[in-house]
């Protein structure tokens, strides 16, 4: 089953506010997201039905190695365009907002490609 960009866009935030903070909770990504507590309910129970994440007793959202996979990859296309889009000379929150739509779409084959593309010829 594809995951959705939604579903993509939760798990990425889980893995970033997992770098700032020892724990996740649902509220914190409600907060990074801008959605409603409920929408992060709903979006968990799908993640956690596909095998993505689990929730503990203490309702932490833990990762699972799928879901860590998932969110790396998603994680690292964002990083990479919102750079280069800055490089280019695009403002910082157009050049962010941008590279979180091109993250979803752009096939392995071409985000490899351009990977290699902007890792040799850009710093």
């Amino acid at each position: 089953m594809k995951l959705q960009e939604s579903g993509e866009d939760y798990l990425e935030s889980i893995l970033k506010i997992e770098q700032q903070k020892e724990t996740v909770r649902s509220v914190d990504v409600a907060n990074d997201l801008q959605v409603s507590k409920p929408s992060v309910s709903r979006a968990i129970h799908v993640l956690e039905e596909q095998g993505l994440l689990t929730m503990d007793e203490s309702s932490r959202l833990i990762l699972s190695e799928k879901g860590r996979a998932i969110a790396e990859k998603i994680y690292e296309r964002h990083l990479l365009f919102t750079k280069f889009f800055i490089q280019l000379g695009v403002d910082e929150s157009v050049a962010a907002k941008d590279a979180c739509r091109m993250e979803h779409t752009l096939s392995d084959e071409s985000f490899a490609a351009l990977k290699t593309f902007i890792e040799t010829h850009m710093k």
